[in-house]
């Protein structure tokens, strides 16, 4: 279980990375570890592994882009127009829903092809 440090763990973790970035140990353009990842290495849930790579995309210290993953960036470096985080949240969320439906479309499959191959009865 983790320690109770009296500060969220979703900032200790975006403070983690953002400390790390400053001292040059992730470069810009770097792909950051993805909400599994995070999970694992931190022994966290989901939520507080997105708040943390929200946290550092709204400070500027990360860019995602759907699909790819987050990667590192500097506060104040160009960069493309910023979408709101409610945006990123729901593509976030709607990215899932597609995983989710794939993977719903792949059993259905499954469960065809065991249908089919039991024996009808007459």
């Amino acid at each position: 279980m983790a320690d109770f440090t009296g500060r969220a763990k979703y900032l200790e973790i975006a403070n983690d990375f953002k400390r790390r970035i400053r001292d040059g140990q992730l470069p810009p353009g770097e792909k950051l570890p993805s909400e599994t990842e995070l999970m694992k290495t931190h022994g966290v849930s989901r939520t507080v592994a997105r708040q943390a790579i929200s946290r550092l995309r709204e400070d500027g210290y990360a860019i995602s882009h759907q699909g790819k993953g987050s990667f590192v960036t500097l506060p104040g470096e160009p960069r493309p127009a910023k979408r709101s985080a409610e945006f990123e949240e729901i593509a976030g969320y709607l990215s899932e829903v597609r995983r989710d439906v794939r993977r719903l479309a792949e059993r259905m499959e499954e469960l065809e092809k065991l249908v089919r191959k039991q024996p009808q009865d007459g």
